[in-house]
């Protein structure tokens, strides 16, 4: 809406002036009163065309620029539409162009202000201003005059250029900031991914590899089927909460009114993980040890889950059968540590994608400042170590 104000003040200012100086044309001294009417009348309509011409001085200000130099330039025309021009072609261009127009538009200017003050005194401003004997300080003052005029325009571009980079420059930078942090998500959600249906799958691969060599000779066939049910289940719940993390807030195209996220994992929820295990062929002995394991935060509670998640995970994967001493224990303020040792087998079980899990645990425990070690522990031993920060819960205000 500003633009179209100041787009119509151009033109407006430009037109009132062309016709102001060619009606002052008469007035300039020593010329044939023919040649003063037809160069005032071509003077006028290059003014005029040159001043409806700044309507699309943003769009195409080399050409605008060009136009309006012509009635100052080649005729006895005003230059105020080559300045209004000028502050938009600074404002699009830099380097020899910005300052070769620059150059064009004074000297145009200088041309239209010696014009001015060949005029009598009485009849123009200039003329009375530059009314002087010398013709050295006549021209000292066209000079002067033409530079001032001219280095309105070239600040007000070159001002706008400025502003226009700085605008440019931050929205880079914050699509910049939304690329990092769309790519952050998608991390996030890889982790998600390979956490939570890795486990259930690999679940539900352990148990049908035992429903097929025990289905003919084992009563307990149906226990085991039912299992296997089960676990798909979950394996397709745990794809809709992965599916829901997608479409969460950070990403578009979330269907309205659609189902809400579910809750992520606590530490409440720990035990049913070992459960879960246990069913699936897994000896573990346990030991939980938690002070006010209500009190704690949820990204906590939620990366220890996953964390133990994937532990229990690779030991079921590469050492089945292998016993396991899985440690929970800790509380705000001493932090909390997640420990599962368990034995290697003879011959190591091959498994797609080893060592893409450890990555994923190594990330939530880096994203939640803690430590990590994972490794041989002594002779045919494998420990997984993982220590969470547990900020103690701020006092209530008094």
């Amino acid at each position: 809406m500003l633009r179209v104000v100041y787009t119509v003040l151009a033109v407006a200012t430009g037109v009132l002036s062309s016709t102001i100086y060619a009606a002052l044309a008469s007035a300039l001294p020593g010329t044939s009163a023919t040649l003063i009417t037809v160069l005032g009348v071509l003077a006028w309509f290059a003014g005029i065309g040159a001043s409806v011409m700044l309507v699309w001085r943003h769009r195409w200000p080399l050409l605008v620029t060009g136009i309006a130099l012509v009635p100052p330039l080649l005729l006895p025309g005003d230059s105020l539409a080559a300045l209004i021009a000028l502050a938009a072609f600074t404002a699009h261009h830099v380097g020899w162009r910005r300052w070769g127009a620059s150059v064009l538009v004074a000297a145009a200017t200088a041309l239209a202000v010696w014009r001015d003050a060949s005029r009598f005194s009485e009849v123009t401003i200039a003329g009375a201003w530059m009314s002087t004997g010398s013709t050295a300080g006549k021209l000292t003052g066209v000079v002067l005059t033409a530079l001032v005029f001219t280095a309105v325009p070239v600040t007000v571009g070159v001002v706008r250029h400025s502003l226009a980079e700085t605008r440019r420059r931050i929205a880079e930078q914050e699509a910049l900031r939304e690329q990092m942090a769309r790519r952050e998500e998608q991390a996030r959600i890889a982790r998600e991914m390979h956490d939570v249906l890795g486990h259930r799958l690999s679940l539900l691969s352990l148990q049908a590899g035992a429903l097929e060599v025990t289905a003919t000779t084992a009563p307990d066939t149906a226990a085991a089927a039912k299992t296997v049910r089960t676990t798909a289940r979950q394996s397709l719940d745990d794809l809709r909460q992965v599916i829901g993390v997608l479409r969460g807030p950070g990403f578009a195209g979330r269907e309205a009114g659609g189902p809400a996220e579910p809750p992520q994992p606590t530490l409440a929820d720990i035990p049913g993980l070992i459960a879960g295990a246990r069913q699936a062929g897994l000896t573990a002995n346990v030991t939980i040890l938690l002070d006010q394991a209500a009190t704690a935060p949820a990204p906590l509670g939620t990366a220890a889950y996953r964390i133990l998640q994937e532990a229990l995970t690779n030991v079921l994967r590469h050492a089945p059968g292998a016993p396991a001493e899985v440690t929970v224990r800790g509380g705000p303020g001493p932090g909390l540590v997640l420990e599962v040792v368990n034995a290697l087998p003879p011959h190591p079980v091959a498994s797609p994608g080893s060592g893409t899990g450890l990555t994923g645990v190594g990330e939530r425990v880096a994203l939640l400042g803690g430590s990590l070690t994972a490794g041989p522990a002594g002779e045919r031993v494998f420990a997984l170590r993982a220590w969470l920060p547990w900020a103690p819960a701020a006092a209530p205000a008094p």
